[in-house]
């Protein structure tokens, strides 16, 4: 795999195939967010890897999906849902650097993922305490993120736009989702 490749062509994938993911692919996954920087190398992050279809499907239901493309990117369980949740799990009451560990080991789980011909989401509009519940997150820790994985079922593009452009995502008559992205000097300044 060519990293330039994986860091501009990945995306996020919202439907997918109907397989199961392989074990080793997800635990592949982890190993890449545990190797990931971390602040004072502190290690503070958990992971709960499901693949039991029923809690899939539990987990699937305490979730919200590209808000700008509703309901045509909402997955449906048993059609368009994703094979596998991995569940990143804090310290309640952490500091918020926290959150940055927690940014940096799911962008490594996804270009992971990439690597593996998979497709994740890594979604953050999620109820937290239902979460918690269907995982049975052990007292002092809280669930901070999901990332839902499986094979794609669809092929998002991005394309870059100037400042003056919309951003928001969109399908078009092909139902193909649109990524815009400003471009690099939309949002650097070099001195």
């Amino acid at each position: 795999m060519i990293i330039e490749e994986a860091l501009l062509k990945r995306r996020t994938i919202r439907l997918y195939q109907q397989k199961p993911v392989p074990k080793e692919d997800l635990r592949f996954m982890i190993d890449a967010a545990r190797q990931t920087s971390c602040a004072s190398n502190l290690q503070r992050l958990r992971f709960v890897v499901v693949t039991t279809p029923s809690t899939v499907q539990e987990m699937l239901a305490k979730t919200a999906w590209a808000g700008l493309v509703k309901p045509r990117r909402t997955p449906v369980s048993g059609v368009t849902g994703p094979a596998a949740f991995i569940a990143v799990t804090i310290p309640e009451n952490a500091n918020s650097i926290v959150a940055a560990d927690a940014g940096a080991a799911i962008q490594s789980m996804q270009l992971a993922a990439w690597s593996k011909g998979l497709g994740c989401c890594w979604i953050a509009s999620i109820d937290k305490a239902a979460m918690k519940q269907i995982l049975q997150v052990p007292e002092g820790r809280e669930v901070m993120f999901v990332v839902s994985v499986g094979y794609p079922a669809e092929s998002p593009c991005s394309e870059d736009v100037h400042s003056v452009d919309k951003v928001a995502y969109y399908l078009d008559d092909s139902n193909r989702l649109h990524v815009p992205k400003l471009a690099v000097e939309e949002i650097s300044t070099w001195k």
